[in-house]
């Protein structure tokens, strides 16, 4: 695996790939402390793509990651990993949309636990879904840096509404 450190406007992410693409992105309250393993390798050139596109992303010139990535989970957490990269950028869907996005309308608290457990923040939307009532709620990187997300967004596409 290798690994770099990236400062963005929400913080110092952590950075985790592999000749598959981007395995992870850590926000910096989820890798304070965190002890790198011994087999990790730092290397920002392996890296370069995901911190100009991320760059990219908090200067509102980029929409769409185009980076290939590699994220772990069971195929439901997958087949919510596909959901939410269809999410368009700017817009919002609650967790029972994203449920029926799927086929499987019943199955938004699974759909949010999935959601918690997505391995690759920002790049794989999951600020993106939000509560049926338009509340924010649950997000790794906490709730700040959800709505600074959002925000960033919506002031670049220009959406007003808070689910669609």
């Amino acid at each position: 695996m290798a690994y770099a450190y990236h400062d963005t406007p929400i913080g110092r992410l952590l950075l985790v790939a592999d000749s598959r693409g981007i395995r992870q992105i850590d926000f910096p309250n989820s890798h304070a402390g965190r002890v790198i393993p011994a087999d990790w390798v730092q290397d920002r050139k392996m890296l370069d793509a995901a911190r100009r596109q991320l760059d990219a992303y908090f200067a509102g010139k980029l929409k769409r990651f185009d980076l290939a990535l590699a994220p772990d989970g069971t195929p439901f957490q997958q087949k919510v990993y596909d959901a939410l990269q269809g999410i368009a950028y700017g817009r919002t869907i609650s967790y029972g949309q994203l449920a029926r996005r799927i086929g499987n309308p019943l199955a938004a608290r699974a759909v949010g636990g999935a959601n918690a457990r997505n391995p690759i923040p920002i790049v794989i939307p999951c600020h993106r879904v939000i509560g049926a009532g338009g509340a924010l709620v649950g997000f790794g990187g906490g709730l700040a840096i959800k709505a600074k997300l959002l925000e960033l967004e919506r002031s670049v596409s220009g959406e007003k509404s808070a689910i669609g």
